[in-house]
C-alpha cells in the first residue's frame, strides 16, 4: 500500500495502474471512501480517521470499488 504526501488534491493511480491510498492526516480535496469498509467522506481540508471502522487509509472514488457508478 502507498501513502501519499501530505498536500494531495485527488486520488487515482500510479504510473504502474495501481491505486493510490492516502492517510488520514493527509491534507486533501474531494470525495474519498475508506479502503477498508467503503465509508465515503467528502473533505475540504485533512482526511480523517474513518467514522465507521476506525481504518486510516482512504481512496478515490475514481479506483476504489465503492465510487459511484458513471451509468
Amino acid at each position: 500500500m502507498q501513502i501519499e504526501p501530505r498536500g494531495v488534491d485527488g486520488a487515482a493511480v500510479d504510473k504502474d495502474g495501481i491505486p493510490v491510498f492516502l492517510g488520514a492526516g493527509t491534507d486533501a480535496t474531494g470525495e474519498y471512501h475508506c479502503a477498508d469498509c467503503g465509508y465515503g467522506v467528502i473533505v475540504r481540508l485533512m482526511l480523517p480517521v474513518c467514522p465507521m471502522c476506525r481504518g486510516r487509509s482512504w481512496e478515490g472514488p475514481a479506483t476504489s470499488p465503492f465510487g459511484r457508478s458513471s451509468v
